[in-house]
């Protein structure tokens, strides 16, 4: 009898993950997103639990675990900063927004297409999402208004300065407008690198694959082996230490390539 190929060894193996994988997912969507929906709802989600809310505790505790059940392995580098900050990061995939969630509430800048995308899309709105429209200058001056009155308020903002994903490959130029409402509002921004698999030799798998669409990577990336997700919080930056948006956006996109870089 001929002993199975690599391939077909990999099939076997792929069709065990999920058939053990989508009953958890299943369980996750089902019974503990509404969990979750309930600890958001006052007058607990505002209790404290240490340092956190409860709301926030539960979405850090939520996110963990739609992490664990795709099978990422979560190691963070570095503390994230409480109260208002702009965090800044590169963009490799979905799964960035529920790996950041999963250390810290903070409310993103996305692209509006994700607010239609199943399950994702409508938790991105109830995570806070400020959804921005590709193109359009009246949108950017709405998201950017909305950034602002959420840093003013305390509050923990996240964006992908990048703009786009870009398959893994690269962290490509960041955007200097991107960074305005921080200079504003004169809050601290932290950078953040995110590497998937060994010293990030997973980042062109959990990656968007050339025309993929968002439920195709969900499904292949629910298959993958488990593996390693590193979340690097880096040294912060202070907005009275640099002189404009572009010298802000080059410094934080170097700090998240030495570490991107980084044994």
């Amino acid at each position: 009898m001929n002993s199975p190929t690599p391939a077909s060894r990999g099939g076997v193996a792929r069709v065990c993950r999920y058939l053990y994988r989508v009953p958890l997912l299943l369980v996750h969507l089902l019974l503990f997103l509404p969990m979750l929906l309930i600890a958001m709802l006052p007058p607990w989600g505002r209790m404290r639990v240490g340092e956190r809310t409860f709301e926030h505790a539960a979405v850090n505790a939520w996110s963990a675990g739609l992490m664990w059940i795709f099978g990422f392995r979560l190691h963070r580098i570095g503390t994230p900063l409480p109260g208002a900050v702009l965090f800044v990061a590169n963009h490799v995939s979905w799964v960035d927004i529920s790996m950041l969630h999963s250390q810290r509430m903070m409310g993103f800048v996305a692209k509006q297409e994700i607010a239609g995308w199943p399950v994702v899309g409508w938790l991105a709105a109830r995570g806070q999402t400020i959804f921005h429209q590709r193109g359009s200058t009246e949108s950017l001056g709405g998201v950017m208004q909305e950034m602002v009155v959420r840093l003013r308020e305390g509050k923990a903002v996240g964006v992908f300065p990048e703009g786009r994903t870009r398959g893994g490959h690269e962290v490509g130029p960041f955007h200097a407008r991107i960074f305005q409402a921080a200079v504003e509002t004169q809050v601290p921004i932290q950078p953040v690198a995110l590497r998937y698999g060994w010293r990030g030799d997973a980042q062109t798998i959990v990656a968007f694959g050339p025309k993929e669409s968002f439920f195709a990577n969900f499904l292949r990336v629910l298959g993958e082996p488990a593996r390693r997700a590193e979340v690097h919080f880096l040294a912060p930056i202070d907005t009275h230490d640099l002189e404009g948006r572009r010298r802000i956006a080059e410094t934080s996109r170097a700090r998240i390539l030495a570490a991107m870089s980084a044994e």
